[in-house]
């Protein structure tokens, strides 16, 4: 079971890397906290702080077409935001 699916990279949370030292993965649904922080240690060779974990709600979507009314929804996902220790930092753009 791999618990770190990826990061996310969106403005919002380079800021957060920026300013707080704080930085998001998207993760297994059926990660915990525990699992999270040992997971991004070994991952990156850091020490967290604080994890915090966000739990996203499927988006329901409807399609009116020719055919008549189509349902559909996107996946459940899981986010973490894990804070680092003062001084360390995850360098994202390195393995790209």
């Amino acid at each position: 079971m791999s618990i770190l699916i990826k990061p996310i990279i969106t403005e919002k949370a380079t800021m957060q890397s920026e300013t707080l030292n704080a930085y998001a993965f998207e993760v297994n649904t059926k990660a915990n906290k525990v699992e999270i922080k040992k997971a991004v240690e070994a991952a990156y060779g850091v020490s967290v702080e604080k994890v915090r974990t966000i739990n996203v709600r499927p988006e329901r979507k409807t399609k009116f077409t020719k055919t008549g009314i189509q349902h559909g929804k996107t996946n459940a996902v899981k986010k973490a935001i894990v804070q680092l220790a003062e001084g360390e930092s995850i360098d994202l753009y390195a393995n790209m």
